[in-house]
């Protein structure tokens, strides 16, 4: 991805650093308002207004959807250290603390702890954007294959 770091989600050498990223149908519908924020090795920070297609009956953030995106924002953050493939998932852990609402602006941060030669575990944390309280914290840890040399 090379130097990445401090870009904003308004700079062009971000829309490629997604293009990376599998497409998939669920992952357009979660992820088709998200807007990045910062992008750093081992790191990356998105906001969202949390849209109608993603509340519940109670009118808050599907926990599906928040699970959804510490997985997926896991991988990413874990792609941008520059492994070939960020692999599968093992284990995806998420705690639940607050609710966001209908039209409510979250963000997301996504942090690597560790990335080894074939385990990643990632930080995410899932924040309401006026006041920084948590809404859910997650912890992925995946294997990342490692490289064949033939």
């Amino acid at each position: 991805m090379g130097n990445t770091k401090g870009l904003v989600h308004n700079d062009p050498k971000l829309g490629s650093a997604m293009d990376d990223l599998p497409f998939r149908f669920f992952q357009f519908f979660v992820m088709s308002t998200l807007r990045i924020d910062l992008l750093q090795p081992g790191r990356i920070l998105c906001s969202l207004k949390v849209p109608a297609r993603l509340i519940n009956d109670n009118n808050s953030l599907r926990h599906g959807a928040s699970v959804f995106l510490v997985d997926t924002l896991g991988h990413a953050a874990v792609k941008t250290l520059g492994p070939p493939s960020t692999g599968v998932s093992l284990e995806v852990n998420v705690s639940f603390f607050d609710a966001a609402y209908l039209d409510e602006e979250i963000e997301i941060d996504s942090n690597v702890l560790r990335l080894g030669k074939t385990i990643a575990v990632v930080n995410v944390e899932i924040r309401k954007k006026s006041n920084g309280k948590i809404i859910a914290q997650g912890r992925l840890t995946n294997y990342t294959p490692v490289s064949s040399k033939l």
